[in-house]
């Protein structure tokens, strides 16, 4: 499940890209498939196992192109070890909301963005969050979990105050929304509750198959309940340039 559109992003063969905060690494592995030079990135060194081994098993099934390049690098998303603007795509992907000093974040996303580069930043859109927090302190309320619900201005200003430049915003994921509420409103450790349990059902169902009716609510649903919100920037080329 991407929440990050590529062809957006223009990730392709040779492009240098870097999925900060990478968890399972789902956004890796489709810039890998695209034939990009590609690091996931994070502090969880069991995740980073787990991402290295999956990056291991594409290149077997030839489900990556042979010049492709994958590496898995971990380390603390406010000091990365990466030389100013090494990579051409940066994409931060539903961590924004897991970090107190989310400035400094933001800094070192666009610290290590190229001269024309592009960024995309998702985090849970305020909306659908809010429900969550309200029906569940669970939700939130644990460690490494959501320290803060963003606005989706609010969030474009502090990226586009680094020198940004705002392109693009799209909301994903209306289908999850529920499943999420109904989570939080059961008892988010309590996976097994028939609600719970039948919505995941259809989730797995909707992404495996694809369905043309699920494909069209989704879409018409995701202005209104879209449970994450996508944010599309560019590097100025010309150092210093602001909108």
């Amino acid at each position: 499940m991407l929440t990050v559109d590529f062809d957006r992003l223009g990730v392709g063969p040779g492009a240098r890209v870097i999925d900060v905060g990478c968890g399972q690494g789902r956004h890796s592995y489709q810039a890998y498939r695209r034939g990009a030079d590609v690091v996931a990135f994070d502090q969880n060194a069991g995740d980073l196992a787990d991402v290295k081994i999956m990056f291991g098993a594409l290149a077997e099934a030839g489900e990556a192109p042979e010049y492709a390049i994958a590496e898995t690098v971990q380390g603390d998303a406010l000091a990365m070890p990466f030389e100013d603007g090494e990579f051409d795509v940066v994409i931060a992907s539903e961590i924004l909301e897991h970090i107190p000093a989310d400035e400094a974040a933001i800094a070192e996303l666009v610290r290590i963005l190229k001269p024309g580069g592009a960024l995309a930043v998702t985090v849970p859109r305020w909306l659908p969050e809010r429900i969550c927090w309200a029906l569940s302190d669970e939700y939130h309320a644990n460690e490494g979990g959501h320290v803060r619900i963003y606005k989706a201005d609010e969030l474009r200003a502090k990226v586009a105050s680094r020198g940004m430049r705002f392109i693009h915003s799209e909301h994903a994921h209306a289908l999850h929304a529920p499943y999420w509420w109904l989570k939080c409103a059961v008892g988010v450790e309590k996976p097994d509750a028939l609600p719970v349990r039948l919505y995941h059902r259809m989730l797995v169902w909707d992404m495996m198959k694809q369905p043309r009716l699920t494909r069209i609510a989704e879409s018409a649903l995701d202005p209104m309940i879209g449970k994450s919100v996508a944010l599309y920037f560019t590097k100025p080329a010309v150092s210093g340039a602001r909108r």
